[in-house]
């Protein structure tokens, strides 16, 4: 299976929905317009039947996405119903046509690659 076909933008764009950063923010501060960044989902690549996804925070105008903390996201992430990061992982399961019941799956340390753009590596098992 070549997982770059499968995990497209277009899939991931709707595996998680760009509204869903807005609705994070909603829940958080009681308004979307306080969030600093847009959270993306991104296919990285597989290695030895991990495969690799990436939560993309990207700074929004007028913000300061340095000034956050983004470096608790991970734990944050794992349990925020709104995110909902398990259902995500089930969907990674079902695009592989495997169980997602049994699917396993980590959010590792947040990275940063610029004062604008941070990530969160997204593990997936399956």
């Amino acid at each position: 299976m070549n997982a770059d076909a499968v995990f497209t933008p277009e899939w991931a764009q709707t595996t998680f929905p760009r509204q869903r950063t807005d609705d994070f923010f909603e829940a958080l501060f009681g308004g979307a317009e306080d969030g600093a960044y847009d959270i993306s989902l991104r296919f990285v690549g597989v290695k030895s039947a991990v495969y690799e996804f990436a939560f993309d925070l990207t700074q929004r105008p007028g913000k300061c996405l340095a000034c956050n903390l983004t470096y608790g996201l991970p734990q944050v992430f794992a349990r925020h119903p709104i995110l909902n990061i398990k259902g995500v992982a089930e969907a990674v399961a079902r695009a592989l046509g495997k169980d997602p019941a049994a699917v396993a799956w980590e959010l590792a340390a947040t990275r940063e690659v610029s004062s604008a753009l941070h990530y969160i590596p997204f593990l997936v098992r399956a």
